[in-house]
């Protein structure tokens, strides 16, 4: 035995409380990344399975920025509306296509895209900022009824 002795080991236990089912909180920098790495995850599949981005990566966007609303923690809830946009421009950086060469028409490529994609960003921003806001709003409610 490598512990201490006064320190029993319990599995499934944390500090003397049975863990429960709620989900782990993401700190402001843990929803950057998750809303990264989802987003180009669910981008690159797009591209893999249909050849492009589309339909998936709009539907994957939006269960992404759900998810970021509902996991952050309370004292981080602006990260979730603010990594998930950050995320969809960098998915469509690298996934996006592009006709032609260089830092110019890479750029032009990217507002073209976000031009063309603004109604999957601005609703999952926007269900984002909505969850973000009432999750902020009971909070307060309850802190208020103590």
């Amino acid at each position: 035995m490598s512990g201490p002795p006064d320190r029993p080991r319990i599995a499934g236990r944390l500090y003397g409380r049975r863990r429960t089912g709620r989900p782990a909180r993401l700190t402001a920098v843990g929803t950057g990344v998750a809303a990264l790495v989802a987003t180009l995850a669910v981008a690159g599949l797009d591209r893999l399975a249909f050849g492009g981005i589309g339909i998936l990566f709009g539907a994957g966007y939006l269960l992404v920025c759900f998810q970021l609303a509902v996991r952050v923690r309370y004292a981080d809830l602006l990260a979730a509306p603010i990594s998930g946009p950050i995320a969809f421009a960098a998915a469509l950086l690298l996934f996006g296509p592009v006709t032609s060469t260089g830092v110019t028409a890479q750029l032009v490529a990217l507002a073209t895209n976000l031009a063309t994609r603004s109604g999957w960003l601005f609703t999952g921003t926007g269900l984002a900022a909505a969850i973000v806001l009432a999750r902020f709003v009971a909070q307060r409610r309850i802190h208020r009824a103590r």
